[in-house]
């Protein structure tokens, strides 16, 4: 069995029905401030727009909370969806983070959008899409950015990232297929590949980086993370009645974007049809659902398949005390 992996947490901030979004931004709070006490490495947050089940729009809002409340746990983003944002706002605002907050800062960037296409026009303040080499280009000149380039603009005139500082942020790239984990080995960044999506392409995604990647002056060995859903409790049947609020939120969501999370008591009496079963049969798939020992065993595989430096377990478990647990089960 693989060496045991660095653990750390992803959060999407998720909405249960009949629970305000600010409690789930709250309890966001006070997760980190447990994955803090149970020795995690890092606490990420997401990134998504006109999700009302996903309350995490404004990551380097909640990264700067997150820091302020926090002492040794890595903060980052997990992340940062750059076609929302130009490079130099993003830059300027993880070197601010990374001022109050110094070698605790991480700045994961995706290429998806987060969101629907008219509301990522929005962001954007434009409706044209976006072409294929838009985010390898935004990518280099985060970078550029970030380690202290300037941009000509004309006779006396340049751009740069204002506050400058020493050491900047590390840059991750998050991906979910091969082309990722390609862009991110030719450019010698770390990776994070989103197994929690994406379970059936992880092994291909992460073989195809370390086998292709270029050392680089911060990162001279390949580094990968893999993200998990993690639902788990006692006993199997209780982390079984708990996965419930996910898997009814993994099919509704396919055709209504803004539903949110159901209850569990409220997902267990809505069966699900054999198609429905079967997708999501497929997305717990690689996963970590189950008791303690389920888990381990799980966990045990998923690094085995991938190789992972890291797993970055996300937990959309409706009982917040219930979720803090799953995360205690996890760190044992």
């Amino acid at each position: 069995m693989s060496a045991s992996p660095v653990l750390s947490v992803l959060d999407t901030h998720p909405v249960f029905e009949g629970v305000p979004a600010q409690t789930s931004i709250r309890n966001g709070l006070e997760l980190a401030l447990a994955a803090e006490r149970l020795g995690y490495h890092r606490y990420w947050v997401a990134e998504h727009h006109n999700t009302p089940g996903l309350a995490s729009s404004a990551p380097t809002v909640l990264i700067g909370r997150v820091a302020a409340a926090t002492e040794r746990i890595r903060v980052g983003s997990g992340g940062v969806m750059l076609p929302n944002h130009p490079p130099l706002v993003v830059a300027e605002q993880f070197a601010t983070l990374e001022v109050f907050h110094p070698g605790r800062i991480d700045l994961g960037v995706g290429r998806a959008p987060g969101t629907d296409p008219l509301t990522a026009g929005a962001l954007r303040r434009s409706s044209d899409p976006l072409s294929a080499q838009d985010f390898p280009e935004q990518v280099k000149e985060l970078e550029y950015y970030l380690d202290g380039g300037k941009t000509p603009r004309g006779p006396g005139l340049e751009i740069r990232a204002v506050p400058e500082i020493p050491a900047r942020p590390p840059v991750w790239m998050l991906g979910s297929s091969p082309s990722s984990g390609l862009l991110a080995a030719g450019r010698g960044m770390p990776y994070a590949y989103a197994n929690h999506l994406r379970p059936d392409a992880a092994a291909a995604a992460t073989r195809a980086y370390r086998e292709n990647f270029q050392p680089s002056e911060a990162f001279p060995e390949p580094y990968v993370i893999v993200t998990a859903f993690l639902i788990a409790a006692d006993t199997d049947e209780e982390a079984a009645y708990q996965s419930g609020s996910l898997a009814h939120a993994l099919v509704s969501g396919r055709s209504n974007p803004f539903s949110l999370f159901p209850q569990p008591e409220d997902a267990a009496r809505r069966p699900l049809s054999a198609a429905e079963l079967q997708l999501v049969q497929a997305s717990f798939a690689g996963q970590l659902i189950g008791s303690a020992d389920t888990v381990k065993a799980q966990l045990a595989d998923l690094v085995d398949r991938t190789g992972a430096d890291e797993v970055m377990a996300v937990a959309p478990i409706a009982d917040h005390a219930a979720r803090v647990h799953a995360y205690e089960i996890l760190a044992r």
